[in-house]
């Protein structure tokens, strides 16, 4: 059984380590809101993009855009998994990579190559570890991603799908649901897909009630030809706020979670703690008695 003195140590670490996971928790519980704030504000956003690409392109009729080529024989497939820069976020980063790795393996039994392009630390350290090539990796944003950010990875996959380096780009990530869910995410980001847009039409059609009639100055195609750039490096930026709000939620919650534990772990060796003085000071006043007992003998 441990002694009184080392089951003291014990308590006092882990209330050191509560008082860190709360405070963690607090730092994420603040950051949450700003983050959430942030993918509230751009959904909108991204949307009215998407409505807005459907009308023109609807206007455009059949036009040939390289960020909307469809490759009949597809043989080489960019990944793009979004994780955090750092840890102690519950299964936040290891559901993406997971994701990612199932999907390497399943295109790779279809006969297809997997090229890799990642964002966070978490993402670059594991597939390097697993010796897979990363062809570009960016780090340092996954908390707080601005704008410039998804412009650099837009502009590396849609040059490497332009480029005929890759035929299809996917990016996986953390959609933010609530605190406690985050939801992963499979979208194909290239090449664009003509069925989200015509689905976009529709919708804007059934909000009007009419498909609206615009004089576009200049050509819808070359209207279309400078929003497809904005709206990959749009859909990435969305990516990045979703996965920021789910890495602050999931931090939120794995330290909370751990501050829970910690509590009852010391309200444990607490109880502990009590019952070995207890059995201390009975065996002092056994070895008096017994002392007693001898001098009086």
């Amino acid at each position: 059984m441990a002694s009184t003195q080392d089951l003291k140590r014990r308590v006092r670490s882990i209330t050191n380590t509560r008082k860190v996971t709360r405070a963690m928790e607090l730092v994420a519980s603040a950051r949450l809101r700003r983050a959430q704030m942030r993918i509230e504000q751009m959904r909108p956003y991204a949307d009215r993009m998407l409505e807005l690409m459907a009308g023109v392109s609807e206007a455009a009729g059949s036009v040939r855009l390289p960020l909307l080529e469809r490759r009949e024989n597809v043989q080489r497939v960019a990944l793009v998994p979004v994780t955090a820069d750092r840890g102690l976020a519950g299964g936040f980063n290891a559901q993406v990579i997971r994701r990612s790795l199932a999907l390497m393996r399943e295109l790779q039994g279809e006969g297809k190559e997997v090229v890799w392009f990642s964002s966070g630390r978490k993402a670059s350290s594991t597939l390097r570890f697993r010796r897979l090539d990363v062809t570009q990796s960016w780090t340092g944003f996954s908390e707080r991603p601005a704008y410039g950010d998804a412009q650099a990875i837009a502009h590396a996959v849609s040059e490497a799908f332009v480029n005929g380096d890759v035929d299809r780009v996917v990016v996986i990530y953390n959609a933010f649901v609530s605190p406690l869910v985050q939801k992963v995410t499979v979208r194909d980001l290239l090449p664009i897909s003509r069925e989200l847009l015509e689905k976009a039409g529709e919708a804007e059609e059934d909000a009007t009630g009419a498909s609206p009639d615009f004089i576009y100055e200049p050509e819808p195609e070359e209207i279309l030809a400078r929003l497809l750039p904005v709206y990959v490096e749009t859909e990435l930026y969305r990516a990045l706020l979703e996965s920021a709000a789910s890495e602050q939620g999931a931090r939120m919650t794995a330290m909370r979670n751990a501050s829970k534990a910690a509590g009852e772990l010391i309200d444990s060796l607490t109880l502990a703690m009590n019952r070995a003085r207890q059995a201390e000071i009975t065996q002092e006043i056994l070895e008096v008695v017994a002392g007693a007992d001898a001098l009086s003998g």
